[in-house]
């Protein structure tokens, strides 16, 4: 499908230009002036501003289509790159970071949505799925070396302005090469076939527990590893830490024949190796951190193209813009308390014990395997 392959560049690119900034904004924001604690803010601020912009794409995107919400993502934020690259205090950058939380937050479920409608079976589905997370994982393992490296040839001002003009030209490529349907055209136009006597389709609460538990564990994780004893020795290790959970990752999100399997049976497993990853990493253990870490990231590789399947199936194939950005929406929340959690319970119990019980509780709540679909979304013809 010649939209999914363009559609995975333009995340690829679109992934590696945000995943550059890591490394280097609180180093910018150091050089502006800003204490800890407001980096910090500065920080969360922007999975706060994703609520609302969550919220407006899961309607805007069943009634209007992908299209314009990923051109309009793209543009935005190599937009707000731009003026980021003149800024001359703190409160600039946290305003333009808090305006950048918005616009990015259309992106994520607009693509989703885009991919999910691709596809006519659950094996194509879970494909476009794994492509998605290996293209994302790709560009976090290359890209915060390949940003820090940028700033040290070219100063931070240069850095934003590249990347700002690299994102701005995906965007006007993304206008011919993107082509897409409104969701509710598709959904009235093209039956969605689905097994004889499958109920109608209802939103998956239960379901947004898990994605809420597992960005809540990772944000755990982000705040903890550099503090671990093992990551203090340098920030080199602590990068190479981070590298190896993206590896991780990348093994699994490679093997393709997975898809072949439950949606269900790839969450559950996945989850549950995450959350005894984290339950083994909280104890002494004769296993080196770095297999450990690695072994996380495999877990996620494992989770987040099945939890996405699986919520395809639970939605019966509509609502698509409504279903990923709930998902959306509880991940910002978990990314959000996460590092809350983590910061302020440490000195009593490990976060990491925080983190296995969040996600042995979402697992208990998540919602069991009801049906099956050969056919589970109309083709998005080109």
């Amino acid at each position: 499908m010649k939209i999914a392959i363009w559609l995975y560049l333009f995340l690829f690119v679109a992934f590696f230009d945000l995943h550059a900034q890591y490394p280097i904004l609180t180093p910018f924001a150091i050089s502006l002036g800003a204490a800890p604690s407001f980096i910090g803010l500065m920080m969360g601020i922007y999975s706060f501003t994703h609520l609302p912009g969550n919220l407006l794409a899961g309607i805007g995107v069943d009634r209007y289509g992908s299209r314009i919400f990923i051109l309009g993502s793209l543009f935005g934020a190599g937009l707000i790159l731009l003026f980021q690259a003149h800024v001359t205090n703190p409160w600039q950058l946290l305003v333009l970071r808090s305006i950048s939380g918005f616009v990015l937050a259309f992106l994520s479920p607009a693509c989703m949505s885009l991919l999910a409608r691709l596809a006519q079976d659950h094996i194509t589905q879970g494909k476009l799925m794994a492509g998605n997370g290996l293209v994302h994982t790709l560009a976090s393992v290359v890209s915060p070396a390949a940003g820090a490296l940028l700033v040290a040839k070219i100063g931070f001002s240069q850095a934003f302005n590249v990347l700002g003009w690299v994102l701005i030209a995906i965007a006007a490529i993304a206008v011919f090469a993107i082509h897409d349907r409104p969701a509710a055209v598709t959904d009235s136009q093209e039956a969605i076939t689905l097994p004889e006597n499958a109920p109608v389709s209802q939103m998956p609460w239960r379901f947004f527990i898990l994605p809420l538990a597992i960005s809540c564990s990772q944000g755990i994780l982000f705040f903890e590893l550099p503090l671990m004893k093992e990551a203090l020795e340098s920030i080199m290790k602590a990068g190479i830490f981070f590298s190896v959970i993206s590896l991780g990752a990348l093994l699994t999100l490679s093997l393709l024949f997975l898809n072949r399997f439950s949606p269900y049976v790839r969450t559950w497993i996945g989850s549950l190796s995450l959350a005894i990853s984290f339950f083994v990493i909280a104890i002494p253990t004769p296993f080196p951190l770095i297999v450990l870490l690695f072994v996380v990231g495999m877990s996620k590789g494992i989770i987040f193209p099945a939890m996405s399947s699986y919520l395809i199936e639970l939605s019966g194939g509509t609502r698509y813009g409504q279903m990923f950005s709930t998902m959306s929406i509880a991940s910002s929340i978990g990314y959000f308390f996460g590092p809350l959690l983590a910061g302020n319970l440490r000195t009593f119990v490990s976060p990491y014990f925080i983190a296995f019980f969040i996600l042995m509780t979402a697992l208990v709540i998540l919602p069991a395997h009801h049906r099956t679909r050969t056919q589970l979304t109309p083709t998005l013809h080109e």
